[in-house]
């Protein structure tokens, strides 16, 4: 209890005695560095101003990679793991069972939510991060009125959960063009915000899955550049890019997209200021890569008035890199940098996609049951493909959707259904999956 009060972490997590669990959980919880376990245990009772849900879906986020490698060291996580554990996974899209006295004008049992993990405490505790109780890794939570308040849960009203759990991720890319600014008048000192609407914009280290997303975002959203330049180091992912966003798709909403192949040693400057009209540079620039060389050339490619967006997120507190503050000082460069969003961002991207402005389908490379996300977490950045969809009340082994094989019946109609969707997951192939594959 006193190790509780002591960090404000609200009176739900003061109480925990045997009279007054109703319900237990499922969940994977983190000890410390690299110490993930599953593990059952108990859920205290709901007061009247929480709400308990029923977690269906989460997506794993690089976040949880750094968080399992840095234990209490990672600022959004608390002291004395070892004693006082929390549910991971931030990226979750779930079910109300039951609603406390409080709430019942707001919400009911049976309506579907989208978790905005950010609380916007001082302390950075977020959702899916910091909390005993409540995460995405779990079959059961109960969410606190602190959430609550804050409008952390979210209606979500689109075809599958699956698409509820990227909700998040593609917040964060709606924050990175909002956070975007240039100057309205080259003579004077007013901002507007966004990307340059018809200009040119870079993607660096663009295949992954943040990137696939950016890409998607910016050829289909009402502000759109007229000239847009993915880079990626890998031949693959970059094939991968170009299948799911072609160039002639792109074209139709007056976007042309150009993908460079691109490796570390390369000097990109030159060959990728030549795509920009005048070859003066790019109005704005999205780093996907926590690359020391890379934000170097990223300045270097930036036009006048040009912003360059840091949105990798390095796991070293101390990396740094070398600009060039002549640009700053007569070129009127910027930089900027987004980690999360906030509640309106969450408002938006799940707009985006209940009105399928934004297909999240392309990036669900994966879906597992919560009885492999321990080791799946440990081993991200080492596994192929895109986002990996974690059903938190199945037990299923990591499979590609596009690899179901014939070994049950289960897998033959999942193949079916998502070859009738162009290899891609899909709400009918979760539905059928939901009803049919084994509980955990």
């Amino acid at each position: 209890r006193d190790y509780y009060a002591s960090r404000g972490l609200g009176d739900v997590y003061k109480r925990q005695t045997l009279e007054e669990v109703i319900m237990n959980t499922k969940a994977v919880r983190i000890y410390g560095v690299k110490d993930l376990r599953l593990e059952e245990f108990e859920l205290p009772t709901m007061r009247d101003d929480e709400i308990e849900a029923r977690i269906v879906t989460d997506s794993l986020c690089m976040s949880t990679y750094k968080v399992s490698n840095q234990g209490e060291k990672h600022k959004k996580l608390p002291n004395d793991l070892k004693n006082h554990p929390v549910i991971m996974g931030h990226e979750f899209c779930g079910v109300i069972t039951k609603v406390g006295e409080k709430w019942k004008h707001l919400y009911k049992p049976g309506d579907c939510f989208v978790a905005q993990p950010n609380l916007g405490r001082a302390d950075t505790f977020s959702l899916g991060y910091s909390f005993p109780y409540v995460g995405g890794e779990a079959t059961n939570v109960v969410i606190m009125n602190e959430a609550i308040e804050k409008g952390c849960l979210l209606p979500y009203k689109g075809e599958g959960f699956f698409e509820g759990a990227l909700v998040e991720p593609l917040s964060c890319i709606v924050a990175g063009f909002k956070a975007n600014f240039h100057l309205r008048d080259r003579n004077d000192y007013d901002h507007t915000m966004g990307i340059k609407e018809n200009g040119a914009l870079a993607i660096l280290g663009g295949t992954g899955p943040m990137g696939f997303l950016a890409i998607d975002y910016a050829i289909h959203n009402d502000r759109r550049p007229k000239h847009l330049v993915v880079t990626g180091r890998t031949q693959s992912k970059l094939d991968m890019a170009k299948r799911l966003y072609p160039v002639e798709e792109a074209a139709k909403y007056g976007v042309t997209l150009t993908y460079v192949l691109t490796a570390d040693e390369d000097d990109i400057v030159e060959e990728l200021k030549a795509l920009t009209p005048d070859a003066k540079g790019f109005d704005d620039i999205f780093l996907m890569a926590a690359k020391e060389r890379l934000v170097t050339q990223a300045e270097q490619l930036l036009a006048y008035d040009g912003c360059l967006n840091f949105f990798a997120g390095p796991a070293d507190s101390k990396f740094a890199s070398t600009i060039n503050f002549y640009n700053i000082h007569y070129n009127a460069t910027h930089f900027v940098g987004t980690s999360g969003s906030n509640t309106q961002d969450m408002k938006d991207a799940i707009a985006l996609i209940e009105n399928k402005t934004v297909n999240v389908a392309k990036i669900a490379t994966h879906i597992m049951g919560l009885n492999h996300v321990c080791e799946s977490i440990l081993n991200l950045p080492k596994m192929p493909g895109g986002k990996k969809i974690v059903y938190s009340g199945k037990e299923f082994p990591v499979t590609d959707v596009s690899a179901f094989g014939e070994n049950n019946e289960l897998e033959k109609h999942l193949k079916e259904l998502v070859d009738a969707h162009d290899g891609l997951w899909n709400a009918e192939a979760e539905q059928y999956f939901l009803e049919h594959a084994k509980d955990i």
